[in-house]
């Protein structure tokens, strides 16, 4: 494999935005530093509401093409990032979003969370043997916030990269392999709470009102963070790829709002907590590097 770049990073989303919420800044670093950042979204987003209202009628209730829509605003995103490997799991349309936790949606055909994970982590497998990531990066078991498509995804994350590893599992797609670092999403508490505190003191901001700490997916006691990934240089190509997925998020300079028009702050620094691998850091002090110990 002597043809891949030294450092790769594979992440795994839910849904078109998710990857530019999360993890944009972290990405374009990684990016721009040369490393091979590899994205995979599980759906095309089709269930998610409308911002525009220009745009209403490409919802699921009217005339059902908001999937397609949304694959061009993740090309735009993924520019803007400076990544040029996105792919969807499976193909475009493959799996299909599951809507909001409870919903009918949940229990359609074909959709992400009515598929056995066995069904799709095969899929994974193949991207995984044939990117062969240090570095996986993916959403904690609850996926951030509840969402059946974030736990899904984490769900075949996780099994895509056990079954990866094995040697005598689907030979057929590619060589084993062995991830070293799996990280979940993750933002301190401290920085959520400082975050909203700016945004409460802000002037001129056009949102109706201000989200809290505990709508942020991923929050958790600033014990529980092993790495943070400095992207304050990388801060308007993050805002400017969220832009790019305008159905779903409108961005007021440091400060976005997704559908229900709540006010939260945009994240220039990210945060992780290692779920496997060997940390790179002393114990008790953070990662500054998703890489730190890895070798080539």
């Amino acid at each position: 494999m002597k043809d891949l770049p030294a450092r790769r990073l594979l992440l795994v989303h839910a849904h078109p935005d998710d990857e530019s919420i999360n993890n944009g800044a972290t990405m374009a670093l990684y990016a721009a530093a040369g490393a091979q950042v590899t994205l995979v979204t599980c759906t095309l987003g089709e269930e998610g509401e409308v911002i525009p209202p220009a745009l209403a009628h490409l919802a699921s209730d009217r005339e059902d093409r908001l999937g397609p829509h949304r694959v061009g605003e993740l090309a735009a995103a993924m520019k803007e990032l400076g990544v040029t490997d996105h792919r969807f799991l499976g193909g475009p349309g493959r799996f299909r979003d599951s809507g909001m936790m409870g919903l009918a949606q949940n229990r359609r055909e074909g959709a992400f969370w009515n598929t056995p994970v066995d069904a799709a982590a095969p899929h994974l497998v193949e991207v995984i043997r044939s990117v062969r990531p240090q570095v996986l990066v993916t959403y904690d078991p609850d996926g951030g916030y509840g969402h059946p498509d974030h736990i899904q995804a984490h769900r075949v994350a996780m099994r895509a990269a056990e079954l990866a590893a094995e040697t005598a599992f689907r030979r057929d797609l590619g060589d084993a392999h062995a991830i070293a670092k799996i990280y979940w999403n993750r933002v301190p508490r401290s920085v959520a709470e400082e975050g909203f505190a700016r945004l409460r003191t802000a002037s001129g901001t056009d949102f109706p009102g201000i989200a809290t700490v505990d709508d942020i997916p991923g929050v958790v006691d600033d014990s529980g963070i092993t790495a943070e990934i400095d992207g304050t240089a990388y801060t308007e190509r993050k805002a400017a790829a969220m832009r790019a997925h305008a159905t779903q998020i409108a961005v007021d300079g440091p400060f976005f709002a997704l559908s229900n028009e709540l006010g939260q702050p945009i994240f220039a620094t990210e945060y992780y907590q290692l779920a496997q691998g060997e940390p790179g850091a002393p114990a008790g002090e953070r990662e500054h590097d998703l890489f730190a110990g890895v070798s080539a």
